[in-house]
């Protein structure tokens, strides 16, 4: 669960984010159960940080990817589009928004494995914007 400052405000980000309405609405309290987008779930050991480093929609297309940046693009975050990284293990192409409460979101399509946790980008891997 994630707390947040206006649930309103919030319904309406998360609405746009997933393209869709949440499954439970109530005047404070939302829910989604979703089938799609999938939400990629990952955990890294780093000594002196803990707790949500950034949640992760994951495409299984360069077309999906698309869909999910339209989406972010009505969300109305804060928005940096980082395409090609390597991060992770993986290459991929990533776009990344910020919510009310800071909370950063990844959406990204992987198209193949890397020898390395990062390649050295100047942000450094999986480090969301701060708007």
């Amino acid at each position: 669960m994630l707390r947040v400052k206006n649930l309103d405000e919030s319904v309406k980000f998360y609405s746009a984010l997933f393209d869709s309405a949440p499954t439970v609405s109530k005047p404070d309290y939302a829910k989604w159960m979703l089938e799609d987008p999938r939400v990629n779930f990952s955990i890294a050991e780093n000594p002196g940080a803990y707790g949500i480093e950034h949640l992760g929609i994951q495409a299984e297309s360069p077309a999906e990817l698309q869909e999910l940046r339209s989406r972010i693009a009505r969300a109305g975050g804060f928005v940096r589009n980082e395409g090609e990284t390597t991060c992770c293990y993986a290459n991929s192409d990533k776009t990344w928004i910020v919510d009310a409460q800071a909370v950063a979101w990844e959406a990204f399509y992987t198209s193949g494995v890397a020898r390395s946790y990062y390649g050295g980008e100047a942000l450094g891997c999986c480090q969301a914007p701060t708007p």
